[in-house]
């Protein structure tokens, strides 16, 4: 049985898998790049996540779903890597629960403060954990593991979407990808459910102490509200946003999320935003399957049916690196499912066409950057890091 599946079509997606090399003429092709082994020497344990410090450093973080995370240099001929942090007492693992999201703060130079993203669980009950740790005193290749604070716990009622990313944005608040608490359908309408913290994705002040350890944003939509809503949510309607991040230059969070059974999407996320899950999946109404009101709505900038083989969208980063130029701009995504990269180009947050970057990528379980804004891609099978290059 497979350890780690975004999709609730898992039969399905593993008839799609043994054909995934298999093209479609769906989507046009753009000039194919190379995906090759940025790491050759380096093999990760279900890695979900990968990120660096931003600290001025050359090392990079990858996140293991079990509850570790692993540090190494940025250089091709990396033989080994260390445990920054081993949480894997706290954490509960297994399908689509575990260690999911790392974020260090903007000033984790000199403040030393990263957050985590873990489903954990409390009297056998399931439940998402918000958590800031510290690095080490006397290691900076080390974390302190008694360091842990915790923001906020919410439960989850199953173990599937759980979303788990965390990112920070040039406000200098922390955004939180949560999926609608699993099952099928979101059989209690979290996504549309204002005052749940389920389908959303949050935003809080990790510097603020007004809600405890951490503070609302003055201008959360929903701050100050009175109708009981959760003051912490950014935006809504979403089923499970797998993988969120931010185009810093033109101040753009993106989103990647899961479809039912039909439709794929990705998504341009603004504050306050209603992406319509469940009364809609991608562009479809699902629940009422018909004639359902779609006033106030956000459409995906893309809609990804999955009749052409996508099941399983991982969401991705707009491409500011310079190893492969013809992707400057573009938003570069996959799919767990059909091991494909695509490259999306919008204008005017509309897009103006997907295109097929690269075949046979493997089980694409997250994508991530380095200092200088170039792209990695985490093959979670695998367990190899793999990045882009000119063919």
């Amino acid at each position: 049985m497979k350890k780690f599946f975004k999709s609730s079509l898992a039969g399905v997606a593993l008839l799609i898998i043994c054909n995934a090399s298999k093209p479609f003429e769906h989507w046009p092709r753009a000039e194919p790049v190379k995906v090759v082994e940025a790491f050759p020497r380096l093999h990760f344990d279900y890695p979900v996540d990968f990120t660096h410090a931003n600290d001025g450093t050359n090392r990079l973080f990858v996140v293991e779903q079990e509850g570790t995370i692993r540090i190494f240099e940025n250089v091709a001929s990396a033989a080994s890597s260390k445990e920054f942090l081993n949480i894997k007492k706290l954490v509960s693992y297994g399908g689509e629960a575990g260690l999911l999201g790392l974020a260090f703060h903007p000033d984790y130079k000199n403040n030393g403060y990263f957050f985590l993203n873990y489903t954990t669980k409390v009297s056998g009950k399931l439940e998402t954990a918000i958590v800031r740790y510290k690095v080490s005193e006397n290691d900076p290749n080390r974390a302190d593991p008694a360091s842990a604070t915790v923001l906020f716990t919410f439960d989850q009622p199953f173990d599937n979407h759980n979303g788990g990313a965390v990112k920070f944005g040039k406000d200098g608040y922390l955004y939180v990808s949560t999926g609608d608490g699993g099952s099928w359908g979101d059989p209690s309408n979290n996504g549309q459910n204002k005052s749940a913290w389920l389908g959303k994705i949050l935003r809080v002040d990790v510097n603020s102490k007004t809600k405890g350890n951490y503070g609302i944003p003055a201008d959360n939509p929903f701050a100050g509200n009175k109708e009981g809503f959760r003051e912490e949510i950014f935006a809504y309607g979403l089923r499970n946003p797998w993988r969120i991040s931010f185009d810093d230059p033109t101040n753009t969070l993106w989103a990647g999320d899961v479809g039912q059974n039909k439709r794929e999407e990705i998504n341009i996320i603004v504050k306050g935003g209603n992406y319509g899950w469940r009364l809609k999946e991608s562009i479809d109404c699902y629940n009422p399957k018909r004639d359902c009101e779609t006033a106030g709505l956000i459409d995906p900038v893309l809609d990804l049916p999955q009749a052409n083989g996508e099941h399983s969208i991982t969401g991705g980063f707009v491409y500011r690196g310079k190893a492969v130029p013809a992707l400057e701009g573009k938003y570069v995504f996959g799919d767990y499912v059909s091991g494909r990269l695509f490259a999306l180009e919008t204008k005017n947050g509309k897009a103006v066409q997907n295109s097929i970057i690269a075949e046979g990528v493997g089980q694409i379980s997250a994508f991530g950057t380095d200092a200088s804004d170039e792209l990695y891609i985490c093959n979670y099978t695998t367990g190899k890091i793999m990045k882009l290059a000119k063919p």
